[in-house]
């Protein structure tokens, strides 16, 4: 099967399109584009002239922004209180809710692409993914997920169909998740990777799960629909019941190494972040 690719500079990192026949309608790719170009400018915090750095200096109040403004401010609340505060809007003692905006943005940008026709895709936003369909009738997508210790090798490799994948860690910025708790960065694990429905969610509980530490493999196992990998500063490795074995549900985490450059990539013929 053919795939249409596409990969896109924005909000300080790569999006990465890979569309599977059939293909959206004219312009619908572009009208996904232009929609993260958007949440950019309407949610950067390195934007002076953003709604959120607006809002964060008290220039403006939340009425007076764009009304998702206060769709995601609502979603961090909600998120806070399910997370035991680990993960928050304003880890750093500034709002900044960096932390499920690019999930959200890409999870809308699939559904954009669905329903402009487009039922098999991946949109991939610096290695937090959703999954749409699969990649060719009777496979799964395959995303490996890189080993921050072990740079150019892969720890595991999940596989699925409309799914959402999202990574927490070191391998790419170093220490820059904050316990919000204590206002330093998280140091319990090397890296954490969350596998559900939904990339907005996946995202943000990976950045909570991070915080956690090895305490986030209980607390993903209560979560419904959700997994999670988690990878140990010294290298040791766990996973939640449905990442566990041959028998466990889509998706599965099946272990292995290979070269893989990206913190997440899809496997087979895409690779994310370059235009095919």
């Amino acid at each position: 099967m053919t795939a249409l690719r596409h990969a896109e500079p924005c909000m300080g990192t790569i999006f990465s399109f890979d569309l599977r026949e059939p293909y959206p309608r004219d312009g619908a790719l572009d009208e996904a584009i232009a929609w993260l170009h958007w949440v950019d400018a309407t949610f950067s915090t390195y934007r002076p002239d953003s709604d959120i750095s607006r809002l964060a200096r008290d220039e403006v109040d939340v009425v007076d922004c764009a009304p998702e403004v206060a769709e995601i401010l609502a979603l961090c609340d909600r998120l806070a209180e399910t997370t035991e505060g680990c993960f928050s809007a304003y880890a750093d003692g500034s709002l900044d809710p960096s932390g499920v905006v690019k999930g959200w943005a890409i999870e809308h940008a699939g559904s954009m692409l669905r329903a402009a026709g487009a039922p098999n895709h991946s949109v991939n936003g610096g290695g937090d993914i959703q999954l749409s369909g699969g990649p060719e009738p009777g496979r799964p997508w395959r995303v490996g997920i890189a080993d921050p210790l072990r740079p150019g090798s892969v720890a595991t490799v999940v596989a699925g169909r409309d799914m959402a994948v999202a990574t927490s860690g070191t391998a790419e910025r170093g220490a820059h998740i904050l316990d919000p708790h204590t206002g330093r960065p998280a140091d319990g694990l090397a890296a954490v990777t969350v596998v559900g429905p939904s990339v907005t969610l996946a995202d943000a509980y990976a950045t909570a799960a991070f915080v956690m530490g090895d305490a986030a493999r209980d607390w993903i196992e209560g979560l419904a629909g959700y997994e999670a990998y988690g990878i140990g500063l010294d290298g040791g490795t766990w996973a939640t019941s449905g990442l566990r074995g041959d028998a466990s549900p889509q998706p599965v985490a099946r272990s292995g190494r290979s070269t893989m450059s990206t913190r997440s990539a899809i496997e087979s013929a895409t690779r994310c972040g370059r235009k095919g």
